[in-house]
């Protein structure tokens, strides 16, 4: 009788929150759907699809259409089926047996679990109280622990927190260990090192098309390093990886920069409106403590977390209950007030 492996017999399926709720603020998406005059090019660009054929493997004209926003080149550039598939792919084919790669806490958990899928040992490096990362101590560990991998979110994913450009190539600079930063976040902030990856030989960014760009249906992600890094990941990637869809669709969102960088600067002024509002809420009740944020959401802490996670459920509003946090995504300036009234409403009790 065939018998589930250790790694895989107890792992339960992903199980997102289900049901129907006026106002979604869990998932860290973009607030609002893409324009009439960009969905109607992506309706003309899907006549365009010859269903019958595989999809181009290197996905050139979504690199291209990527590389140009960004003002990189598109030679650093590789497509992947979400960010999630490039995490496995960089940590199943650039670590060996034996090798022992670096997470920071908390962040990501995924970065963790695929350590585990991959049989990697996987070392946690703690952040300080203030949920910020010592780039002094962790060079320190990856040096002492022999790492040959680190990989984090910056800015970091649930806490809102980050580390500035200089910091990030003092990290990538000091160590031999190839540095992964996932920079999911960083279109809402601007201490990217996006424009100089091609000056490391150990350094791999990540984007996504999930947050800022407001495309999370497309689960378009990117891997951007130097040519020698990206030949081999492309290299290691499936063939066909990044569906004829969302390559059609991801190549014409990316060419509306004006408008992308609007609505960027959108979700930032409400992510700023979310935390004064909360900071505010903070300074009557001691058990609530809102973290400044350089992302499109908010990490509060407060022990009654899953108390005002159900309250909020009540009301028909979901946010992310992370045991002890609470992790609010900006919306639209009306879900941002419906929000904090719930809160101040919990609390007025």
């Amino acid at each position: 009788m065939y018998r589930l492996n250790d790694k895989i017999k107890k792992l339960e399926p992903y199980d997102p929150i289900s049901g129907t709720y006026q106002i979604r603020l869990d998932a860290n998406e973009c607030p609002e759907n893409l324009p009439e005059e960009i969905t109607a090019e992506l309706h003309k660009k899907l006549d365009e699809i010859a269903l019958n054929r595989y999809p181009d493997p290197l996905a050139a004209g979504l690199v291209n259409s990527f590389a140009e926003y960004y003002d990189i080149d598109p030679e650093f550039v590789t497509a992947g089926n979400g960010s999630d598939e490039l995490i496995f792919l960089i940590e199943s084919a650039f670590l060996e047996k034996g090798d022992k790669m670096l997470v920071a806490a908390p962040d990501f958990s995924m970065y963790k679990f695929y350590s585990s899928i991959c049989e990697v040992e996987c070392k946690s490096f703690l952040k300080n109280e203030s949920l910020d990362i010592d780039v002094d101590a962790l060079i320190d560990t990856v040096d002492r622990e022999d790492i040959k991998l680190v990989i984090f979110s910056n800015p970091c994913n649930p806490t809102g927190r980050g580390i500035t450009k200089e910091q990030a190539k003092k990290l990538v600079g000091s160590v031999s260990a190839l540095v992964v930063l996932d920079e999911a976040y960083m279109d809402f902030w601007d201490q990217s090192l996006l424009d100089e990856v091609g000056s490391y030989s150990n350094l791999i960014i990540f984007r996504t098309a999930s947050k800022a760009v407001g495309s999370a249906a497309l689960r378009l992600g990117f891997a951007v390093a130097n040519p020698t890094i990206s030949k081999a990941i492309k290299a290691v990637k499936s063939p066909y990886n990044v569906n004829s869809l969302s390559q059609a669709f991801g190549e014409v969102i990316y060419t509306h920069k004006n408008y992308l960088e609007k609505r960027q600067k959108t979700i930032v002024n409400s992510r700023e409106m979310l935390y004064n509002g909360l900071k505010e809420i903070s300074e009557n009740v001691p058990d609530f403590l809102p973290y400044e944020s350089v992302a499109n959401f908010v990490f509060v802490k407060t022990d009654a977390s899953a108390k005002i996670w159900e309250y909020l459920k009540s009301r028909s509003i979901v946010v992310r209950n992370m045991g002890g946090y609470l992790r609010i995504t900006a919306g639209t300036a009306a879900e941002t007030n419906a929000v904090l009234g719930a809160i101040k409403d919990y609390f007025a009790g």
